[in-house]
């Protein structure tokens, strides 16, 4: 089926599924899940794989083996792109991000690799303010509050050096296209504006 919007009963699914968090809750609600959320992400997936790469939506369960909180499943649905994508729906609404989150071992090593040197940092710094020109922002998941091991404090790209993860994200809450095909087309404008990072982290970073 054709992409035609989210439906705001997905944001009252997880926002209920807030307030009572376990398998009671998932079981009677399941097919509303189903239909409300996994559905509309789906058609989303195939309206825009084309352009940006086979969609994957995220299991709802939460991996809970290391963790105190003990609730059985993530009050948001996530889906990533093949090229780089990240759409989310929570009891927020709607979200979307592009990047790494947090780079892993070797990752990080190419990424400080990458910004040290003089051309691919400078490619940074530009794609950066690209993304900020067309008016998105950058998440960073965490980073270094002293200057990583090997490099000078007084680097100039030290800030971004300091970075263990690089996504550019958008907050839209639930707006008044939420609803309607217009969406796909939000979430793709916004993919577009952030490529020149995605492109730059395809180049330097990711395996």
């Amino acid at each position: 089926m054709a992409f035609t919007g989210f439906d705001e009963d997905a944001v009252a699914f997880y926002r209920e599924l807030t307030l009572s968090n376990d398998r009671a809750f998932w079981l009677a609600n399941r097919d509303r899940y189903e239909a409300r959320v996994v559905a509309p992400m789906h058609e989303l997936a195939a309206q825009l794989e084309g352009e940006f790469g086979a969609g994957k939506l995220f299991r709802p369960y939460r991996d809970v083996r290391f963790s105190a909180d003990k609730s059985p499943y993530k009050l948001h649905a996530g889906m990533t792109f093949e090229r780089g994508g990240y759409v989310q729906v929570s009891a927020e609404g709607l979200a979307a991000g592009a990047g790494v989150y947090v780079f892993d071992r070797e990752q990080l090593v190419r990424y400080r690799r990458a910004v040290d040197a003089p051309l691919s940092g400078a490619a940074l710094e530009a794609a950066l303010q690209a993304v900020a020109d067309a008016g998105h922002g950058i998440e960073i998941s965490d980073a270094l509050k002293t200057t990583p091991r090997g490099f000078d404090a007084g680097h100039p790209r030290i800030g971004l050096l300091r970075y263990k993860g690089l996504v550019t994200w958008e907050d839209w809450g639930i707006p008044d296209w939420f609803g309607t095909p217009e969406a796909a087309d939000h979430v793709a404008a916004f993919l577009r504006a952030s490529e020149p990072v995605t492109a730059w982290l395809r180049e330097h970073v990711r395996d």
